[in-house]
């Protein structure tokens, strides 16, 4: 049994270095018949969301949006997104549910990977809808900042795995949202 414990500690010690050394020749790099092109896409995306407070009993829920937009090429971009999310249990028997409709502006730092990680900002209007006692509807104007990576799958199909704050800024108790998505952009 000795024998088999070495054996499987010495694997487990040389797993590590095998794996580092291949990393080198697993990065990802775009094909040469990939070029970065400007133009129209559609995007949609999913994850989930956390609430930033300590208040209910199920401070996360799922959220869902698409959006249209364009992309200027020189690593700015621009779309029009519309953000749901479902139903965050906040205390028993109340829930809080919000949407947002959001202009954003993006800088990507295109490089010679496949990789291409960007920041963004979006200004636009959100609604958040509550039910039971004590809490009560609101909607003003939301605010986002994103971060991510896309992976460039092909020239106009990209797998966008991000981060967003959003909030709605109406002076209320309206908790602000981080959520992390995982979407795919087309491009025309």
């Amino acid at each position: 049994m000795s024998v088999f414990k070495s054996v499987l500690l010495a694997g487990l010690i040389a797993l590590p270095m095998a794996v580092a050394a291949n990393a080198t020749d697993m990065a990802p790099t775009i094909p040469s018949e990939v070029t970065t092109t400007s133009g129209l896409y559609l995007r949609a995306d999913g994850g989930v969301s956390f609430l930033n407070w300590s208040g209910g009993s199920n401070d996360h829920s799922y959220v869902g949006d698409f959006g249209i937009g364009y992309d200027f090429g020189d690593g700015l971009r621009s779309d029009v997104t519309a953000n749901w999310t479902g139903d965050y249990i906040v205390a028993p028997g109340a829930t809080i549910n919000s949407r947002m409709d959001l202009g954003n502006v993006y800088y990507d730092w295109k490089n010679e990977s496949a990789l291409t990680p960007y920041i963004g900002a979006g200004l636009g209007y959100g609604w958040s809808d509550a039910s039971g006692p004590g809490y009560f509807n609101t909607s003003g104007i939301a605010v986002g900042l994103n971060a991510g990576v896309a992976y460039e799958m092909t020239n106009n199909l990209a797998l966008d795995v991000g981060y967003r704050f959003h909030d709605i800024l109406n002076g209320g108790a309206t908790p602000a949202e981080h959520q992390v998505t995982v979407g795919l952009r087309v491009k025309f």
